[in-house]
């Protein structure tokens, strides 16, 4: 039988889902980015100002989606030099656009550049006390708790721009997924593309997505690099929103993925024009399909083995960029062959 890993139905929006405007310390107003992102054929854009949740419902319209969410960051305490600290991101985007009370709330503290004048327009719940950061395994888990128990999909950002290594990220819990591609730290020289630590934190039992971002703020050449392919019903909030929590997206560069699919113990993938396919597996094994003097790649099926743990698959284009699928777990999908049982 086959299984859709990217539902068969719906229509692909790009998506930008890591934006910062003038309301912190973004270079264009929240409408000015809309245009910039629906000129360059993007439907959904998450609005992401750092430490504080605005309400940006009036910038939704039939052809496009702004979704309300926030940054939320955590610095190491220590006697470090500033730029030698650890530096945690995590965004929150609302799942339901009515949810505007923001989590993790603080009265006076941690709010730079134009956030602390905007902060007036962020509800929070007045009966909790100031919620205090701490830089920790157990202080990040809990922020990332914390936001998935109100209402928000959880997103673990730019490892390598926040100087975190395995023995960071592999010790917290509870994020949705990860930064795959920051392409605002990547495009300032950043090692930001994370397929690595994506893998490590698989590996390490991590069941998450991946995402492509811009992370954008006043350089243009932080805008429109990275973004992630969402397939949903309509173009509305709940149902793009929907499509995130059940993993209906992918993320890319360039490529495009139109088919992704499992079938008698093979993955199969159909997409533009590619230099060539890779299937990364949990474990030593990979897959590669390459072009060849007959033309560039376009349709591939991958054998599956019982060993495998997890699949993802990578498409290659001809300039080097990339096109990345979320990690699939055999144990939710894999079927036997008789060669195989």
């Amino acid at each position: 039988m086959r299984k859709y890993f990217i539902t068969d139905n719906g229509t692909f929006y790009k998506a930008n889902l890591h934006c910062h405007t003038d309301l912190s310390d973004g270079g264009f107003s929240p409408e000015d980015v809309k245009k910039m992102y629906m000129e360059k054929g993007y439907s959904v854009v998450a609005y992401t100002d750092h430490d504080i949740l605005i309400d940006h419902r009036n910038l939704c319209d039939e052809n496009f989606v702004a979704l309300n969410g926030f940054e939320i960051e955590t610095k190491e305490d220590c006697d470090k030099p500033k730029y030698e600290k650890k530096d945690n991101h995590i965004c929150m985007i609302a799942l339901d656009p009515d949810n505007l009370i923001q989590p993790c709330w603080h009265r006076t503290e941690y709010f730079g550049a134009n956030a602390v004048f905007n902060k007036v327009f962020v509800k929070y719940d007045e009966s909790l006390p100031d919620y205090v950061r701490v830089y920790s395994h157990e202080g990040i888990t809990d922020i990332m708790t914390k936001g998935r128990e109100k209402g928000f999909f959880v997103t673990y950002n730019h490892p390598t721009w926040s100087l975190e290594t395995a023995l960071d990220y592999l010790g917290y819990n509870n994020m949705h997924c990860m930064e795959i591609c920051n392409y605002g730290a990547y495009s300032e020289g950043f090692c930001e593309y994370d397929d690595r630590a994506y893998d490590e934190m698989l590996r390490s039992g991590k069941r998450i997505y991946c995402i492509m971002a811009d992370d954008n703020h006043t350089k243009l050449n932080t805008f429109f690099g990275g973004w992630t392919m969402i397939k949903a019903d309509n173009l509305d909030y709940k149902s793009i929103t929907n499509s995130l929590v059940n993993g209906n997206f992918y993320c890319s560069m360039g490529p495009e993925i139109t088919d992704l699919y499992y079938e008698d113990g093979r993955v199969y993938v159909r997409c533009s024009d590619a230099r060539r396919v890779i299937m990364h597996t949990g474990v030593r094994r990979h897959a590669v399909k390459r072009a060849d003097e007959n033309g560039p790649v376009n349709f591939v099926g991958f054998k599956v083995m019982p060993y495998d743990k997890y699949i993802r698959i990578t498409v290659e284009g001809y300039d080097g960029l990339c096109a990345e699928t979320n990690a699939y777990f055999l144990d939710e999908f894999y079927e036997p062959e008789e060669e195989d049982k």
